[in-house]
């Protein structure tokens, strides 16, 4: 430990490190800073650091976090499944930016953050290939129309699949973003109240709706199944639970619940049978081998699009995505769905 340093607990650090990045990072970025660094101060203090728990981030050294980079590839917690080459990379990446913090309040070196190596991500590594087959997707909504029409959980799914939007812009909707004459959403950026977009006012834009997509808000907003409740800045949501604006947490959890195959009656492709299956309750949803988390449903969703002929570009304005991240990240179809795709551009006789 250095004589120019001031000593700084692990938890003091965080709390110091998420409090310093509250109003300059996204909602979701920093619930995912948060998410991570607690993991490492976890370990840190914990007897499962090899050297003992420590108490002062002075005493964090390469060896440290190198050895944080082995228990998270090789065992993790017993809760979270190993890391992979992507996973670890933004968990370096975000200690690398928490150290950077930490050298300002004289709790680690200067350079100590510079030092940190970001692991390699080969080509293909970053790009996750997992979406919602727009066929399952189908399954899903006609199973809802015909078992709960009209459910906060039916219009989330059907918004979420048709508009491709991300799920702090599902989030965003308020009664007032609903046109049911011309047929449109709004999305718009409103971080002092709580439901900020991804790229901030950038983000902000009005999306069409099909008519049957229409007369499905209209029969909720009208029917029994909206909680007339107003969030804790007085706004109406969109869609609403008895507590007001759903939280992510809870779209989160519907899309994992919905995304199961039995839950619309089909066959596990596990082989898993329901009634037995650890996966089945709400605290669990994510166990599941075979369900969806939100980026593989808005992948299927982009992906669909495209497939049916909707130009890159309307599919880049109408997601909120640039066509660059879009080829790359969302747009999951194969080599020969792509050629498909062209093969109405290309003239019979040149």
């Amino acid at each position: 430990m250095s004589d120019d340093l001031d000593p700084m607990t692990p938890e003091a650090a965080l709390d110091y490190y998420l409090d310093t990045r509250r109003y300059n990072l996204a909602e979701e970025t920093l619930r995912s800073h948060k998410y991570r660094l607690r993991s490492f101060v976890r370990w840190l203090t914990s007897e499962d650091h090899g050297g003992g728990p420590v108490v002062n981030m002075n005493d964090v050294d390469l060896r440290d976090i190198h050895a944080y980079r082995v228990f998270k590839r090789e065992e993790n917690w017993p809760e979270k499944d190993a890391c992979n080459a992507v996973s670890m990379q933004g968990q370096v990446s975000t200690l690398r930016v928490f150290f950077d913090h930490l050298a300002d309040v004289k709790a680690v070196s200067p350079e100590f953050s510079d030092r940190i190596r970001l692991p390699t991500v080969r080509d293909g590594e970053g790009v996750d290939t997992r979406l919602l087959e727009a066929e399952r997707a189908n399954a899903i909504l006609d199973h809802l129309r015909e078992w709960e029409y009209a459910t906060p959980q039916h219009v989330a799914m059907l918004l979420f699949w048709r508009t491709s939007c991300r799920l702090g812009g599902l989030r965003s909707l308020d009664l007032d973003d609903f046109d049911n004459e011309d047929g449109a959403l709004q999305f718009r950026h409103r971080p002092q109240q709580g439901t900020p977009l991804k790229n901030g006012t950038n983000g902000e834009r009005d999306v069409s709706l099909i008519p049957r997509v229409v007369s499905v808000v209209e029969d909720y907003i009208n029917g029994p199944r909206r909680h007339d409740v107003q969030d804790e800045y007085g706004r109406d949501p969109l869609i609403t639970t008895s507590r007001g604006r759903p939280s992510t947490t809870t779209y989160r959890d519907w899309i994992y619940w919905w995304t199961q195959p039995c839950r619309i009656g089909e066959q596990c492709p596990e082989g898993r049978d329901p009634d037995e299956c650890e996966a089945t309750s709400h605290d669990t949803l994510s166990k599941c081998p075979v369900n969806h988390s939100p980026h593989p449903v808005r992948a299927g969703s982009i992906t669909a699009h495209r497939d049916a002929g909707t130009p890159r570009e309307i599919v880049s304005d109408r997601g909120d995505v640039s066509e660059k991240i879009l080829e790359a990240h969302y747009d999951q179809a194969s080599k020969r769905q792509r050629m498909r795709r062209r093969r109405e551009f290309i003239p019979d006789q040149l």
